[in-house]
């Protein structure tokens, strides 16, 4: 089954009064590239988030955004009474020892800023998070893969489908070639004995033959032709029978692009020259889209 690199994924869970999002975005990659954004808080998660997204995902740049909202109105910060109060007493009598104003307006307020700042007047309870709700974000990652997964599957589909419909533009365009062949080594044979009639000489036919026969057959372009056409039809078979072809698709379009530039310099003939040039701007597209290709 192709598979594109590109796609996204989103995957849910909730857990007591919290709600865990996981996102998922990915995009084409030589090698899997994780990289994962998660709150402190769940950091002990994260080797086996990482573990589950590269066992899916394969190849690729993969991003990983973990946000948690809580739907509780309490906070785990609390506001210690009897140490504040303990705090205001000794701050008032060291005002009056000082002989400072402790009904003026705007004491309390000041008061309060400076109370606050104090060594245990706010506490914050330390939040652990339980092996439920580490499943629970695991579970919410397992639906984002999922969902990127199937995401790749879908555009897979439609990029494997372009590249056959350009691979069989490159066949049709080999197939149009053939009668331009034919008729360059006529246009060819000709020219070169219009060239030796007008330089007057006498010349050996035989050997004349053989050496035009000789240079024809180093313009002959038939074995490229055959090894573009097994390039095309391997092609269709790995992308039909692999799970994961990209590399390899790519490795062939290589293949292919020697055949056909070879073809180009032995063309001498202005419609295969055309012909090869259509060939090489589809090839092109071809090697652009099996980047993405997982």
């Amino acid at each position: 089954m192709i598979k594109s690199m590109t796609g996204f994924g989103k995957g849910e869970a909730s857990f007591g009064t919290k709600k865990i999002t996981v996102e998922l975005r990915s995009l084409n990659s030589k090698q899997l590239d994780l990289n994962i954004k998660l709150p402190a808080l769940y950091r002990q998660s994260e080797t086996e988030l990482r573990n589950l997204v590269s066992q899916r995902l394969q190849r690729g740049k993969v991003d990983v955004f973990v946000t948690v909202e809580s739907q509780q109105t309490e906070t785990s910060a609390h506001i210690n009474k009897e140490v504040l109060a303990a705090y205001a007493a000794e701050l008032r009598e060291a005002a009056r020892y000082a002989k400072l104003n402790d009904a003026g307006v705007g004491y309390d307020s000041a008061a309060l800023q400076v109370l606050m700042r104090l060594p245990d007047v706010v506490s914050v309870e330390a939040e652990r998070v339980t092996e439920e709700e580490s499943a629970a974000l695991l579970a919410a990652a397992t639906d984002a893969v999922e969902r990127l997964d199937a995401f790749r599957v879908q555009e897979g589909a439609v990029l494997i489908a372009d590249l056959l419909r350009r691979v069989d533009l490159i066949e049709t365009f080999r197939e149009e070639v053939v009668p331009f062949e034919k008729a360059r080594t006529e246009t060819i044979r000709a020219r070169i004995l219009d060239n030796l009639s007008k330089l007057g000489v006498e010349v050996d036919r035989n050997r004349l033959e053989q050496e035009m026969i000789y240079y024809l057959e180093k313009l002959d372009i038939t074995e490229e032709k055959v090894r573009l056409e097994n390039h095309c039809r391997y092609f269709r078979e790995v992308a039909a029978g692999e799970e994961a072809p990209g590399r390899k698709l790519g490795f062939i379009a290589q293949e292919m692009g020697r055949e056909i530039n070879t073809m180009g310099s032995k063309a001498n003939e202005s419609n295969i020259q055309i012909l090869v040039v259509r060939m090489k701007d589809e090839l092109e597209k071809i090697k652009e889209q099996v980047l993405n290709i997982l």
